[in-house]
C-alpha cells in the first residue's frame, strides 16, 4: 500500500533525515521552503516554514503489532508516528515540536490546522482538572470502588499473626464470619489436616440475608485492635478482637519476636543462599514459642434494642468449614467450652456471658435492653487441655486494656500529626503501626524484616516503609531495616531478595542515602563501609559489560535485569535509575567523611547519568506520538532501550498485558520513574509530555490501573506545583485501595494480597510530601494539602516531624473570619534549612494581603522566609476579612 502525506514545519529544522521501518520513500519533495530532499535525507536553508510531500509505501496493516513507523531525524525535536496514524480529520499537530503530518489531500498549512485545533477549545485531562474543585476525599469516594480487607492483627516482630473477617470482606468467605492464624505469608498448618492449612469459621446471628448491614473500625481509629457490628433488625451484634500473649503481660519486655531469617522464610517469594537456609533451618526448631502461644481474643455482644424479647444466635469457630457447616473433625466439650481436635489438642476456649459455652450452637432469647456475651480465645496453634485452663481464666477486659497501652507506647517517639481532616490523621498513625506488625525480628535489638503484604522483603518495595519510618520519628527502626538487606548481601556484593528482582541494590543504596540523610550518622555509615562498596562495585561492574558496541541504541551504558514480576531482562529506566540514584545518594554519603572517594563515585554516578539520558532521549525520538484530549499530539518513551514506544501501542508486538492491565508495564514500571530518580528534572519538556499521555493513557481519575502505587506521577505533580492533579491522584487512590473502615491496603484492585504495607507506604509518603517536602536548602511545608484544611478555625500541627535538616515542629491555625492565618516553625537550629517555604492557600483562592515577615508570592500562595538563624520563625498571613 502507497501513503501520500504530508510534513510541514513552522521553523527551521536545519537538517535531516527521514527513515521508514518495514517501509519505503517511493518519492519526496518539498513544495513550500527552501529546502531539499534526496534519499531519506532533508536539508534546510533560510526560512521558517518548511511543507514536505512524501509517498511511502507500507503494509496495510493498521489493526496488528509491528505496525510501520516513520522517524524524522532533525537537529531540532525529531520524531516518530505510525504511518496508519496519518489522517487528515485528526492531524498529528504536535505544536512543542512545530511540525504537523497530515494526508497529501490536505492542502491547510500549519497555521490552518493550528487554528482549527484551538478553534475546538478542547482540554487535555490533566487542564480539566486544574479547572475542577480541589478533589476530596468524599467526593472519590463516590466515584471510585470500595474494596473490603481482611484485618491483620498481631504484635509486631513475630510471624504467628492471626487475619480475621467478617462476612462482608473478601469474596471467597462472604458466607462466614472467620479467623485465619498465619505465620506471617503462610496460612498456618496442622496435622490435622494433613499439614495444609486451617482456617476457623463461626457466625454470629442468623446469617446472610438480603440486607448488609456490617460495619467495622480500628480502637480509637489507629490500633491493631478490630471492633465490628452487625445489625439484624433490633438485635445488634459488637465484636472487639486483638491478639495478645497466652500467659505473660502484655509488655515490650515480653515480646521475643522472630528472627529476621525464620520471618524471611514465611514470606512469598523468599531467597535464600545455601548457607542462609542452612542457618534457617537451625534457628527454626527453636524460634517459634510453643510455650507461649499468640492468642486471638475475640469478644461479641448481642444487644436486643426492641421492645420485646428477640433471640440471638452463636456458632461457635470450627475448622475448615463448607457451606453446608461441614468441617474437619473436631470435638466441641460443653462442659468446658474447648472446641478440639483431640482432648489435648484445644483450638478454641469459649465462653457465654462468663461461664463455659454449652452448646456449639444455640439461640438465646434476650429481653429488651438485654446483652449476651460471646467470648473465644483461639490460641495460634492447638494448646494442650492444663494450658486450655489457664487460658480459660484470662480476663478479657484485662488483656484489652494491656493491649491499647501496648500500641500506645509505639508512639512515644513517633511525630505527633493533628489534621483538620480526621480520616487523614487517624491514617497517618494506623499506618505506622500497621507496617510494624509485619517487621518481624528479634527484640530489643537486632535485624528487623520490613515485609509487605503476604511477601518477604524487597529493596524496592520495602523503601518506602524504612523511609516513612525514619521520616516519623522511628529512625532506630529503619536503621534495624536496613540491616537486613547488609546481612543478605551476596559475597560479591549483590542484594536480590525477592523473586528474582534485580533492582534491590540500588534500591538499597538509595534508602541508606535517604537514611543517612535524616541522621547524618557517620558512625553507622562507617561500620558498613566496605558493604556499602561492594554494593558501589557491582553495579559499576554490571554496567561496564554493557559499554561494548553491541549495545549502541540498546542501552548502552545501563544495566539489565529484572524490576518487578514480569520476566523482562531489558536496560530499564526504572531499573537503572534507581542505580544511578543509589550511586548518587553513597557519594554523597561520604562527601564529609572521605571526599575523594565521594567525588570518584560522584563522576562515576554522573557518567551513568548521562548514558540513561542518552537512551531516553532515543527512546523518545524513536517513539510513536500519540494524541491527547486538547487535539494535539505528544511524543512518548518505552520502559525500556530495546523497544519503541509504550509496549501496550505495540510498535515492536508482543504480549504485554500483566497483572490485569494492559498498560501496567508502560505505566507503573515507566520511565515516569526517571523524574522521581533525578535523571529527569519535573520542569523539562519531555516530563509535560509524558504526565499528559501517561494521564489519558494509563489512568482513570488520574491513578494509575491496577497496583496504582507504582506510579511516581503524583510525587512529579508535588515537585511541580500542580496541587489539583495531586489530589486527584491522592483521594482517588486511597479512596478506591484502601479499605475505607480499617484502613489497610489491598496491592491490587482484584483482591491480591492483604495488608500490602508497600502500597500504604506509599501512600504515607504520599501524606508526608503533601505536608512538607525538602527542595535543595529549603523546607518546603504544606506544598499539597487541599484549601479546605485553612477554612476559619481549621488547625494543622506537626510536631517532632524529621526530614533532611533535622527535627522540626509547624502549627497553622485559620482566623479568617478575623482575617489571618497564623503559623509557627521550629528547627533544630544545628541542621536548620537556609530558607522555609510554606504554602497557605486561602479556602476561596483570595489573594493574601501581606506577611508579618518574609516575601508572599501570590502564585504559588506561599510565604518565604530566609531570616532563621535563630531556628524558629512565627507570624501571620493577613487576607481581606470575610464577612
Amino acid at each position: 500500500m502507497n501513503k501520500n502525506i504530508v510534513i510541514e514545519w513552522n521553523h527551521n529544522p536545519r537538517k535531516g533525515e527521514i527513515v521508514v521501518q518495514s517501509g519505503s520513500i517511493v518519492y519526496g519533495e518539498f513544495v513550500k521552503g527552501e529546502a531539499q530532499h534526496g534519499d531519506g535525507r532533508l536539508l534546510f536553508g533560510e526560512g521558517s516554514s518548511f511543507r514536505l510531500e512524501l509517498e511511502i509505501e507500507a503494509p496495510n496493516t493498521p489493526m496488528t503489532a509491528d505496525k510501520p513507523i516513520v522517524t524524522v531525524h532533525t537537529a531540532i525535536h525529531s520524531f516518530s508516528f505510525f504511518i496508519q496514524d496519518v489522517n487528515m480529520k485528526c492531524p498529528i499537530f504536535i505544536p512543542s515540536y512545530g511540525v504537523v503530518v497530515t494526508e497529501g489531500q490536505d492542502t491547510r498549512s500549519y497555521e490552518q490546522i493550528e487554528k482549527r485545533t484551538k478553534d475546538m477549545e478542547l482540554s487535555t485531562s490533566l487542564r480539566k482538572i486544574e479547572r475542577e474543585p480541589e478533589e476530596s476525599f468524599e467526593n472519590a469516594a463516590v466515584m471510585t470502588r470500595s474494596l473490603t480487607a481482611p484485618t491483620w492483627l498481631g504484635l509486631s516482630r513475630d510471624v504467628r499473626i492471626f487475619e480475621v473477617g467478617l462476612r462482608n470482606v473478601d469474596d471467597t468467605e462472604k458466607l462466614w464470619d472467620w479467623i485465619q492464624p498465619r505465620f506471617h505469608g503462610e496460612p498456618t498448618t496442622l496435622p490435622e489436616n494433613e499439614n495444609k492449612q486451617v482456617r476457623y469459621h463461626y457466625m454470629l446471628g442468623r446469617g446472610i440475608g438480603c440486607e448488609e448491614r456490617i460495619s467495622r473500625r480500628l480502637d480509637e481509629g489507629i490500633h491493631p485492635i478490630l471492633h465490628g457490628r452487625i445489625e439484624e433488625d433490633e438485635m445488634v451484634y459488637e465484636t472487639t478482637s486483638f491478639v495478645s500473649l497466652e500467659h505473660q503481660e502484655l509488655r515490650p519486655a515480653n515480646i521475643k519476636g522472630t528472627p529476621y531469617l525464620v520471618a524471611d522464610g514465611y514470606g512469598h517469594g523468599y531467597m535464600l543462599t545455601e548457607e542462609q537456609q542452612a542457618e534457617r533451618q537451625r534457628q527454626l526448631a527453636e524460634a517459634i514459642n510453643e510455650e507461649e502461644e499468640t492468642v486471638l481474643y475475640t469478644r461479641a455482644s448481642a444487644t436486643n434494642t426492641a421492645s420485646v424479647p428477640r433471640y440471638a444466635w452463636f456458632k461457635n469457630p470450627i475448622p475448615n468449614a463448607n457451606v453446608l457447616a461441614q468441617s474437619l473433625p473436631y470435638v466441641f466439650d460443653g462442659v468446658s467450652g474447648y472446641a478440639m481436635y483431640t482432648a489435648d489438642r484445644i483450638y478454641c476456649v469459649s465462653r457465654l456471658n462468663g461461664e463455659p459455652l454449652a452448646n456449639e450452637e444455640m439461640a438465646i432469647l434476650l429481653l429488651p435492653g438485654e446483652t449476651a456475651v460471646f467470648e473465644l480465645f483461639v490460641p495460634h496453634r492447638p494448646i494442650s487441655r492444663e494450658r486450655a485452663d489457664a487460658l480459660s481464666g484470662q480476663n478479657f477486659d484485662k488483656r484489652l486494656k494491656q493491649c491499647r497501652e501496648y500500641w500506645r507506647g509505639k508512639f512515644s517517639s513517633a511525630t505527633q500529626v493533628r489534621l483538620p481532616e480526621k480520616r487523614l490523621e487517624e491514617m497517618i498513625q494506623a499506618g505506622l503501626l500497621q507496617l510494624d506488625l509485619i517487621t518481624y525480628g528479634t527484640e530489643p535489638e537486632g535485624t528487623l524484616l520490613p515485609t509487605i503484604g503476604v511477601y518477604t522483603a524487597i529493596g524496592s518495595e520495602s523503601a518506602p516503609i524504612i523511609q516513612f519510618m525514619d521520616s516519623f520519628g522511628w529512625g532506630g527502626i529503619a536503621a534495624r531495616s536496613l540491616q537486613f538487606f547488609l546481612d543478605k548481601q551476596h559475597d560479591n556484593g549483590f542484594i536480590q531478595n525477592f523473586n528474582g528482582y534485580m533492582l534491590e541494590t540500588g534500591t538499597f543504596l538509595w534508602c541508606v542515602g535517604e537514611h543517612y540523610r535524616y541522621n547524618g550518622d557517620d558512625y553507622w555509615i562507617s561500620r558498613y563501609k566496605t558493604k556499602l562498596m561492594k554494593a558501589y562495585e557491582y553495579i559499576v561492574e554490571w554496567r561496564e559489560r554493557n559499554r561494548t558496541e553491541a549495545f549502541i541504541d540498546r542501552g548502552f551504558g545501563m544495566i539489565d535485569g529484572k524490576t518487578a514480576d514480569p520476566e523482562d531482562p531489558f536496560h530499564s529506566f526504572m531499573l537503572n535509575g534507581y542505580a544511578y540514584m543509589g550511586l548518587s545518594r553513597l557519594s554523597e554519603i561520604f562527601k564529609a567523611s572521605d571526599p575523594i572517594l565521594s567525588s570518584s563515585i560522584n563522576e562515576v554516578a554522573e557518567a551513568f547519568k548521562l548514558d540513561i539520558r542518552t537512551a531516553f532521549t532515543s527512546s523518545m525520538i524513536h517513539s510513536p506520538v500519540v494524541p491527547i484530549g486538547n487535539g494535539t499530539w505528544v511524543p512518548t518513551a518505552a520502559p525500556w532501550a530495546e523497544y519503541r514506544g509504550p509496549v501496550s501501542l505495540f510498535a515492536g508486538g508482543g504480549k504485554w498485558l500483566t497483572h490485569g492491565s494492559a498498560v501496567g508495564r508502560d505505566s507503573l514500571l515507566g520511565p515516569l520513574y526517571l523524574v522521581f530518580q533525578e535523571v529527569l528534572q519535573p520542569d523539562e519538556p519531555s516530563v509535560c509530555h509524558m504526565l499528559d499521555y501517561h494521564n489519558e493513557l494509563m489512568c482513570s481519575r488520574n491513578v494509575a490501573l491496577s497496583q496504582p502505587y507504582y506510579s511516581v506521577h503524583p510525587w512529579i505533580h508535588l515537585k511541580r506545583g500542580e496541587v489539583k492533579p495531586f489530589l486527584k491522584a491522592y483521594y482517588n487512590a486511597v479512596a478506591s485501595l484502601a479499605d475505607r473502615e480499617t484502613y489497610t491496603f489491598w496491592e491490587h484492585y482484584w483482591h491480591a494480597s492483604p495488608h500490602k504495607t508497600h502500597e500504604e507506604a506509599w501512600f504515607l509518603m504520599q501524606t508526608r510530601w503533601m505536608l512538607y517536602m525538602e527542595e535543595e536548602e529549603t523546607l518546603n511545608l504544606l506544598p499539597g494539602i487541599p484549601r479546605a484544611w485553612l477554612e476559619h478555625g481549621k488547625v494543622i500541627d506537626i510536631q517532632g516531624a524529621r526530614s533532611y535538616f533535622g527535627v522540626f515542629s509547624l502549627k497553622v491555625e485559620s482566623f479568617l473570619e478575623e482575617g489571618y492565618i497564623s503559623a509557627r516553625v521550629d528547627c533544630d537550629p544545628l541542621r536548620k534549612p537556609r530558607s522555609i517555604n510554606i504554602r497557605l492557600p486561602h479556602p476561596e483562592g483570595i489573594q493574601a494581603m501581606r506577611a508579618d515577615i518574609g516575601v508572599y508570592c501570590p502564585e504559588r500562595e506561599a510565604v518565604t522566609i530566609d531570616d532563621i538563624a535563630a531556628g524558629s520563625v512565627e507570624f501571620k498571613l493577613y487576607f481581606e476579612r470575610q464577612v
